[in-house]
């Protein structure tokens, strides 16, 4: 396909996505484009570009160690030939510069088999309002199950408070990473517990080589079914300027049956919707928990 070619199949890509999503909330809408139209350039060029066109000199990924995203793509990495991806999953703060999407995957090199998974990227919108990376990782499973259909969060129009001060937002970040800990604590003792407690419930887990598990009660069946036990160590947060979404990440050790893996985790945090006669109700639910080997 010469690059004319490859130019009309994006505009005429764009217009389709634009007619098909038009009943998403423009908020949300503008994240799932921009995630859409990195993946189709992934598709009509190379997934590198694609990469490229959606990170700065700040942004991470996880391969699986963190790295520099833009130190890592101008290194000639050994990402695959091919590579798709859809989101499944969305959502974006009251403040637009923070979202999130995770979907499935598929990638291939050359000559060799397709493979199958599942990415979740946090993003932050610039000062021109373009959704760029943050944070990116991928866990791989069989990709034998059939996609599920879309499913956003559309901020609310409410009001937030618009803190001036970087001491009071570091605290707040503080905050996140506190209930990370007393999460990662309570795991220590007794997962079913910790997850029961701290799950959203329609959070999502995310963990190699099985289809992603949707849903509080089916998370916590399938971990106790399978005997899987999980310890976490929390390493760094992110938050939301409107305060409603954050980020943490860490290290993980996981003991499945007998047998011991080392693992990083990235848990998408959603605050509970505050009490109308009492704030002190409102508190931090995993929406998303993602597992991948280091």
């Amino acid at each position: 396909m010469n690059i004319w070619n490859k130019m009309s199949a994006i505009v005429f890509m764009s217009a389709f996505s634009a007619q098909v999503y038009a009943q998403i909330p423009d908020k949300v809408g503008s994240l799932i484009r921009a995630d859409k139209e990195a993946a189709l350039i992934s598709k009509t060029t190379t997934p590198h570009q694609a990469l490229l066109s959606i990170v700065d000199k700040e942004s991470k990924f996880f391969v699986p160690s963190e790295v520099n995203a833009l130190d890592y793509l101008n290194n000639r990495p050994n990402i695959p030939d091919v590579l798709t991806w859809e989101p499944a999953l969305a959502m974006v703060s009251k403040s637009q510069e923070f979202g999130v999407t995770t979907g499935p995957m598929e990638f291939q090199k050359v000559g060799a088999r397709k493979r199958f998974g599942q990415y979740l990227t946090v993003w932050k919108r610039n000062k021109k309002g373009k959704w760029l990376v943050d944070i990116r990782a991928e866990v791989e499973n069989f990709g034998n199950k059939e996609n599920s259909e879309l499913e956003f969060y559309e901020p609310s129009e409410a009001w937030y408070l618009k803190h001036r001060s970087q001491v009071r937002l570091d605290q707040r970040k503080e905050i996140v990473f506190e209930t990370d800990k007393l999460l990662s604590t309570v795991l220590k003792a007794d997962n079913q517990a910790g997850y029961k407690e701290f799950l959203h419930e329609d959070s999502r887990l995310l963990f190699p080589w099985i289809q992603p598990i949707e849903g509080k009660k089916n998370i916590l069946a399938y971990l106790k079914k399978s005997r899987i036990n999980i310890v976490t160590t929390p390493e760094k947060v992110g938050r939301a300027y409107s305060g409603e979404y954050a980020y943490s990440f860490g290290t993980a050790t996981v003991n499945v049956q007998d047998k011991v893996v080392k693992y990083n985790y990235i848990r998408i945090w959603k605050l509970s919707e505050l009490a109308k006669d009492d704030v002190s109700k409102a508190n931090w639910n995993v929406l998303v928990e993602m597992m991948f080997e280091r």
